[in-house]
């Protein structure tokens, strides 16, 4: 291979761990390494922490039901929308409603009429004293059915009991309506928090957490947990308990997203590296190097566990003071072809 005398490359072999597939190759180069970005690892202090999945949830989440019987006759809400409380969401045929209400009207007007004959002839004494009690029964039975078919006649309409996110619209327009039928799921946004379930033989150092870090994979963002909560009861058939993270305002979150909870549960000296600096092939995993020479070479690494936003735990393969790469697509350019580091 005919290099300009200006470039001079080389190859090292790195050696192979226990769990490598294959050998990783080093690749050195001295052009422009300078003008790369780089970060300087030191060990500092990480918080210890154990993970475990979970998922987000609502905080307050209300499912909104048909409480009359009737067809679907509009629908002015759909998933994803903004409603504000009292906001109509639905409308139902009320026609049956209405009879309903007009039947107890005319049951109400016969038996205020019935209570009023039979008081008029108590008072002349041609009926018993019981005859105007049951009178008065059933006036107070009219009394109240016809409230209740009037109270239907307003449930025909589905209005928003909160301010919120449509999460789900469960019934489309001609839909038979049904009392007790779920029609809505709606949430409130600000409130979100995310629950996670822990194994028993991790419930002693659970106990002493007080803070908690969340990951959403999905949105490449960390926030700091408000609270952690853990439930009292266990599932009989998993032996696993409930933990309840509380978080901050988190707009992009929605309920049912995954999510991964880091409880921390101490904190030590790390050497760490950005992940973003790390070049994963199948199982290996390798960091740009610039030595005080200025050559690059390709490292591979030992690594451990996640200790924060966006740090990995080094093992093994780096030493405190390397310079670590930060870009790894520009250092394997500047790699392979010294003259694009200009």
């Amino acid at each position: 291979m005919t290099l300009l005398p200006r470039y001079k490359l080389e190859y090292s072999y790195i050696h192979e761990s226990k769990t490598d597939f294959w050998p990783f190759w080093a690749l050195t180069a001295t052009a422009f390494a300078q003008e790369l970005p780089s970060v300087v690892v030191q060990p500092h202090r990480v918080d210890l922490t154990f993970p475990a999945e979970a998922l987000v949830e609502a905080v307050q989440q209300t499912t909104v039901g048909a409480q009359v019987s009737g067809r679907v006759i509009e629908v002015k809400a759909d998933a994803g929308q903004r409603v504000e409380k009292g906001e109509v969401l639905m409308r139902i045929d009320a026609r049956e409603a209405e009879e309903s209400f007009r039947a107890a009207d005319a049951q109400y007007t016969n038996a205020k009429l019935n209570y009023e004959r039979n008081k008029s002839l108590r008072d002349q004494k041609f009926v018993s004293q019981a005859a105007v009690d049951k009178a008065r029964s059933d006036l107070d039975a009219a009394t109240a059915n016809r409230a209740a078919a009037g109270a239907g006649q307003s449930h025909a309409t589905i209005v928003s009991p909160l301010n919120g996110i449509v999460a789900r619209r469960l019934a489309e327009l001609g839909d038979m309506a049904t009392p007790g039928k779920p029609l809505f799921t709606i949430y409130e946004p600000g409130g979100l928090r995310v629950t996670a379930s822990i194994p028993q033989y991790r419930l002693s150092d659970l106990r002493k957490v007080t803070t908690a870090r969340v990951e959403f994979p999905e949105l490449g963002k960390w926030v700091d947990a408000t609270s952690v909560k853990l439930l009292p009861t266990a599932d009989t058939a998993t032996h696993v308990s409930q933990v309840r993270v509380n978080l901050p305002p988190v707009p992009e979150a929605t309920p049912g997203m995954f999510a991964r909870v880091h409880f921390v549960v101490g904190q030590a000296e790390k050497l760490t590296v950005p992940a973003s600096a790390v070049v994963r092939r199948g199982e290996v995993a390798a960091v740009y190097v610039q030595g005080a020479d200025k050559r690059l070479s390709l490292r591979q690494l030992r690594l451990g566990d996640a200790v924060g936003a966006g740090e990995i735990e080094v093992l093994a393969g780096l030493a405190p003071c390397d310079k670590v790469i930060a870009e790894p697509v520009k250092a394997a350019i500047a790699l392979k072809n010294p003259a694009a580091g200009k």
